[in-house]
């Protein structure tokens, strides 16, 4: 398995990964004006991109996940529930899909809470173990923080969601499970992010405030109470990764 992390604006975190012995590779939440990073890194690995996915419609920058698909003829993936919301046809996820690349396996939890589209990826590679190795939790969990639920003005309703999310799909997976998000420090899309890239499972139990809350109400008054500014150009941006922009 060969496994990349690339670190963009607004803080985001891209993923590129797959199965490098059987040529099969998979995007996570490109950036645009980033595409060229992705097909470099394919030809590096010798490995055809197979799909694109994009963990959320993003509201703090531009995705390049549809341009980068259309060049490699891949898939471009979104969870369902953006059917008859988004203008453009895409390869349409639901929870527990497997997505296969090569020795890779991909399992899509449906995560909403940040946004109802919000997905996380579980990621295991086959040649090693069956049991999952990692899990892209996009905006969903962050190291030291959680995804914001605010942004389309329905906070305590989203923060319900987010509870039942991160209790109900994250933290039920082994403590051992190494967790990669869609930002780093420096993003609007949660308070008091860590600038490390990367943690797991039983790290974020033990030492994530917001973790630490296992009252649903306790849990929304916290995750209320620290909320950033709203992302510049919001509304554009969403916009035009709905498809929607002039």
């Amino acid at each position: 398995m060969f496994f990349r992390q690339h670190l963009s604006q607004e803080a985001t975190l891209s993923y590129l990964f797959g199965c490098g012995s059987l040529g099969h590779a998979v995007a996570v939440d490109p950036v645009a004006g980033d595409e060229d990073w992705f097909l470099q890194e394919a030809a590096s690995q010798n490995v055809k991109i197979s799909h694109v996915i994009d963990t959320h419609v993003h509201a703090d920058h531009y995705s390049g996940g549809r341009a980068l698909a259309e060049r490699l003829g891949a898939r471009y993936c979104l969870h369902e529930a953006n059917q008859g919301r988004v203008s453009f046809p895409f390869h349409a996820l639901t929870d527990g899909d497997v997505i296969e690349a090569g020795n890779v396996a991909v399992k899509v939890l449906h995560t909403p809470g940040h946004t109802p589209d919000s997905i996380c990826l579980l990621v295991s590679d086959n040649r090693r173990s069956l049991d999952p190795w990692f899990v892209l939790t996009g905006d969903t969990l962050f190291v030291g923080s959680i995804g914001r639920p605010d942004l389309a003005g329905k906070g305590r309703e989203w923060a319900e969601q987010l509870f039942d999310s991160l209790h109900g799909k994250l933290l039920s997976l082994s403590d051992a499970v190494e967790i990669f998000p869609g930002h780093t420090s420096g993003s609007v899309c949660g308070a008091g992010i860590s600038g490390k890239p990367s943690s797991t499972v039983g790290f974020e139990k033990r030492f994530n405030p917001g973790l630490q809350i296992t009252n649903k109400d306790d849990f929304v008054a916290y995750i209320l109470a620290d909320i950033p500014p709203r992302p510049a150009e919001m509304e554009r941006i969403v916009a035009a990764n709905l498809g929607q922009a002039a």
